[in-house]
Formats: C-alpha cells, sequence, structure tokens
C-alpha cells in the first residue's frame, strides 16, 4: 500500500506522518498520534463525537481524510484546554451540567468553540445550528445551549 508523507500541527506540535490515501483523520489521530480523546463513535459522520478542528473550522475526522489535513493545524479537545487551565466553555459545560456519559462533550466544545471564534454573541437558534452535526443522548441538549450561551454572554466584544 502507497504511503503519503505529510506534515500536520497537531495541538501545537509539528509532526510528519505517512499515511495511506484512504486513512482517515480520525485513524490517524486515534491509531497513530495517540490521540484518543478524539471519540470513534459511529464513522459515518452522523454522531459528531470525533470532531476536531481543522484550521479552526469544525470537522468530523471520520469523514476527512487525513491527506487533506496536509499542512494544516488540528486541534481537538487537548488543545482547547486541560484539567491545568480550562477552557470556559469546559469549565461551563461541567457548571451548567451539560455533561453526563461524557462520550459527546469533546465533539460539542469543539463544534461550540468553531462557532463562539466566529460569533461571539450566537443566538440559541445559532447555537442549535453550530451542534447540529453532534448527538447527545442524555442531556436533552437545553443545558448544553445554557453553557454555551454563558460563555458568549461573559466573553467581552
Amino acid at each position: 500500500m502507497k504511503t503519503y508523507s505529510i506534515h500536520i500541527i497537531l495541538n501545537g506540535e509539528s509532526i510528519k506522518i505517512d499515511v495511506a490515501a484512504q486513512e482517515t483523520l480520525l485513524e490517524t489521530l486515534r491509531d497513530k498520534l495517540g490521540a484518543t480523546e478524539v471519540k470513534n463513535g459511529c464513522g459515518k459522520g452522523d454522531c459528531g463525537s470525533c470532531a476536531v478542528l481543522l484550521d479552526g473550522v469544525a470537522v468530523n475526522s471520520c469523514l476527512t481524510l487525513t491527506l487533506q489535513a496536509d499542512g494544516k493545524e488540528i486541534t481537538t479537545i487537548k488543545g482547547i484546554g486541560n484539567d491545568e487551565n480550562p477552557h470556559p466553555l469546559q469549565k461551563s459545560f461541567i457548571e451548567k451540567g451539560a455533561i453526563q456519559c461524557g462520550f459527546c462533550t469533546a465533539g460539542m466544545i469543539v463544534s461550540a468553540k468553531a462557532l463562539l471564534d466566529t460569533n461571539l454573541r450566537p443566538s440559541r437558534e445559532q447555537i442549535r445550528d453550530a451542534i447540529s452535526g453532534n448527538l447527545c443522548r442524555c442531556t436533552g441538549y437545553k443545558k448544553i445551549i445554557d453553557a454555551i450561551q454563558d460563555v458568549a454572554f461573559e466573553s467581552k466584544p
């Protein structure tokens, strides 16, 4: 099987890696780079649990070929915030009880961050639209939308 050498920046770290033409970004991140914070939910683009930022745009890594990421910056939930320095979205999800089982949380926060990076004051409808590709089986979305909206209202214009 032919492989291609590509360069990516993963959570700020420059990486050169060989990938197959048909290899998905999800496979590369989880299996080759150990980024298991990127969840493997459905593998069909239906659930959004594998969402990452690709040059600032939320994408389903299960539908994105790794070759498409060549020369680009990839940000996972670990690149957004961590235990020592959580992002305001992560704090708000905890404070608002927007986390139940946690499986969808990383993808939800990735999608929410992409929204807030381009729209500082989204309406509830815009938030719903931004997370429409992320399925949650536990919360019913109200607490998730509340958490995102609280961060939007607390941020400075």
